[in-house]
């Protein structure tokens, strides 16, 4: 019987037909695949003819295209509609592509072959973006071994190979943690909710078949609930178990694999002659060095604890005012913040977000996009891997681009977080394609769906991913959109979140869901005006996470990993009543894969970027200045990884930026 896996996708827009895959199909369409994957590689190496960019690094670039198929729809649903029969394959999976890419990076012969055209590059007569992409290459086998032999080579294998099962196996526990754990709410428990709240919390439990209401580990739900229940010993219990994800003991707990996960790291580093994993990781990013991510992790963190310490004062003042005493605590801490951002402020949420449904702001999102690059939308009518998704054709001037498809809503099957990703990349060479991008967040359901000021600003920044793979015009898909350095990816996707602080945006958007009429004139800007509001804690449990990172790979793995986190967090003098935004056990950032690790300060380092580029608009003739926007495309969102980034971002802004406009966005400059 025909496997729709291995068939050529004719469809619509080359789609996967999802409406014909089955969880049978994986296993043996990923078998035939990765054995077309080794042939292909294994004739590379193999070529009797003499080296040659076309028929290695271009051969290369052209091979393991039906596994690649295979992967970008199984790694699809088991991130966003996982199940028992999905997590079982990606345990078998991820050992089998971790040997296989030990076995593509160390084979010998085919490491000679890109080594002899580097050696002859300056006699290649190679573009820019193919002596880029030639670069790459040689990087990437060199950073994965390459050039070990015997023993070392060997440990190299087994080190990864043990790595991918123990990420997988991470990513499995932190899913199974959250999706096991709800808290049922009775009337008394419903009392003081919101409405969007209450909506929420009954779609959770029908979700999970309950008549009751819920409150799950979703953070879009947990939340809110923090920010809005009176109950104090409700807040302290679901706060105990979003903070125990990951930590709860027994089969799902990760603390020893996230310590066996930092011990090989270490040991991967010293193999290829680093000092620490974190030099190794580092090396490549604009950061360069542990030094220089500390260094600016520090300037904004003395600013921020100030900040923090001075509002945890006023709270700690308006609990004890409620007849609470002692210390604040982090349940504490969102509820009474939200009741001082009504107070200082006079902004109810709950006021504000019939204004910000979700049909609203993806409107809102592909409506700026065409202002600034005259990209335009049209739904689609296409088979896709869950009901709740949605598809849409891209195109410029009535010509195609790329599909869009949009995965919003929080579900059991889901991992949390929100992500972007690309089950299709943009390239010219092998053959033309447009890219298939895929947003995936965790709102929760409402009918209609009503967003937070937070959630649409992710909305918005999942949305700045997209467009650094939509607007991608490069020749190499292994460069195209945002195949770029860590520390530089997040800087189209945290730029476009200003958008949606532009006020003629939310003008034409923010319309009432019932009535469509605009979010009235004085609430808009009490909102704007709110949209700094708790920035020190917001910055204090950001930058704790992305120092325990840096910790963590920066010198010997630590054995006890709970241990080390208490000993950094209390050395940089971590505010009682605010915990790291992402606990180690939890952090999969960090731990779910390499992504991230030594890393997660690149949101930091995006920022100082953003906030400059954002302001080289302002200063030009405004949000949608036109030569500005070109310019954004044609020096970063349109160039992928074909450049080195410091380059990329001289070219659209003239100069590199300073920590100065970070401070003053989030209202924290002297």
């Amino acid at each position: 019987m025909a496997n729709p896996l291995l068939e050529k996708w004719d469809g619509a827009f080359k789609l996967a037909p999802f409406d014909e895959i089955s969880d049978a199909h994986f296993e043996p369409a990923f078998e035939e695949a990765l054995g077309a994957a080794r042939a292909e590689v294994t004739a590379i190496a193999e070529n009797p003819e003499k080296p040659s960019f076309a028929n290695t690094i271009e051969a290369l670039e052209a091979s393991g295209e039906a596994l690649d198929k295979v992967l970008s729809v199984f790694f699809t649903l088991a991130g966003s509609d996982s199940n028992p029969k999905r997590q079982e394959l990606q345990r078998a999976f991820s050992p089998k592509l971790a040997a296989y890419s030990s076995e593509v990076t160390g084979n010998k012969k085919l490491f000679e072959r890109i080594e002899a055209l580097w050696q002859t590059r300056e006699n290649l007569d190679l573009s820019d973006e193919q002596e880029r992409l030639l670069m790459l290459t040689r990087r990437r086998f060199v950073r994965a071994g390459a050039a070990l032999s015997g023993e070392s080579d060997k440990r190299m294998r087994e080190i990864m190979a043990r790595l991918a099962e123990l990420g997988t196996q991470f990513t499995q526990n932190l899913l199974a943690d959250e999706s096991g754990w709800y808290m049922e709410l009775d009337d008394q428990a419903l009392e003081n909710l919101p409405d969007f709240v209450v909506s929420s919390a009954r779609e959770a439990g029908r979700e999970k078949g309950l008549e009751a209401p819920v409150v799950t580990l979703s953070r879009s739900l947990i939340v809110p609930f923090l920010q809005f229940s009176p109950r104090r010993d409700l807040r302290e219990k679901a706060f105990r178990a979003w903070e125990a994800r990951g930590a709860m003991g027994g089969e799902t707990d990760n603390r020893e694999i996230c310590a066996e996960i930092l011990r090989l790291r270490e040991e991967r580093a010293q193999l290829l002659g680093y000092e620490s994993f974190a030099d190794y990781k580092l090396e490549t990013e604009m950061a360069k060095t542990p030094d220089r991510v500390r260094n600016l992790l520090m300037q904004v963190w003395e600013p921020a604890k100030a900040q923090a310490e001075r509002d945890a004062e006023t709270l700690t003042e308006m609990m004890q005012a409620d007849g609470i005493n002692g210390e604040l605590r982090p349940w504490d801490w969102r509820y009474y913040a939200e009741k001082r951002r009504q107070a200082e402020h006079d902004l109810d949420e709950s006021a504000v977000k019939p204004y910000l449904s979700l049909e609203a702001m993806i409107e809102a999102a592909f409506g700026t996009a065409n202002r600034l690059f005259g990209l335009e939308f049209k739904e689609l009518d296409v088979p896709l891997y869950h009901p709740d998704c949605r598809a849409w054709e891209v195109t410029r001037d009535g010509a195609h681009v790329a599909v869009f498809i949009g995965d919003y809503f929080a579900r059991a099957s889901k991992r949390s977080g929100a992500w972007c990703s690309a089950m299709r990349g943009q390239a010219k060479i092998p053959q033309t394609q447009g890219p298939v991008v895929l947003n995936t967040c965790n709102f929760a359901k409402g009918d209609p769906a009503l967003l937070s000021y937070d959630d649409a600003r992710t909305l918005f920044h999942e949305f700045g991913h997209a467009l650094h793979h939509l607007l991608s015009d490069v020749n190499y898909e292994s460069i195209s959109g945002t195949c770029v350095a860590r520390d530089f990816v997040e800087l189209p996707s945290q730029l476009y979140e200003h958008w949606l602080e532009v006020p003629q945006v939310l003008e034409k958007y923010a319309r009432h869901y019932q009535t469509g009429e605009a979010m009235p004139p004085e609430l808009l800007d009490k909102m704007l005006k709110a949209a700094n509001f708790d920035q020190g804690f917001q910055t204090v449990e950001y930058v704790a996470s992305a120092m325990v990172d840096l910790a963590f790979h920066e010198g010997k793995a630590p054995g006890d990993v709970m241990g080390k986190q208490l000993e950094i967090l209390e050395n940089m003098g971590m505010p009682k009543a605010i915990t790291m935004r992402h606990a180690t056990p939890q952090f999969a950032h960090v731990f779910a894969g390499d992504g991230y690790s030594s890393g997660y300060y690149s949101y930091m380092w995006s920022e100082v970027m953003d906030a400059d580029a954002f302001a080289s608009f302002e200063e030009a003739g405004g949000a949608f200045d036109e030569e500005r926007a070109k310019a954004l495309e044609t020096h970063i969102l349109s160039k992928g990884g074909s450049a080195e980034p410091e380059a990329l971002y001289t070219a659209f802004r003239g100069r590199m930026p300073g920590v100065e406009a970070l401070l003053k966005g989030r209202g924290l400059a002297a």
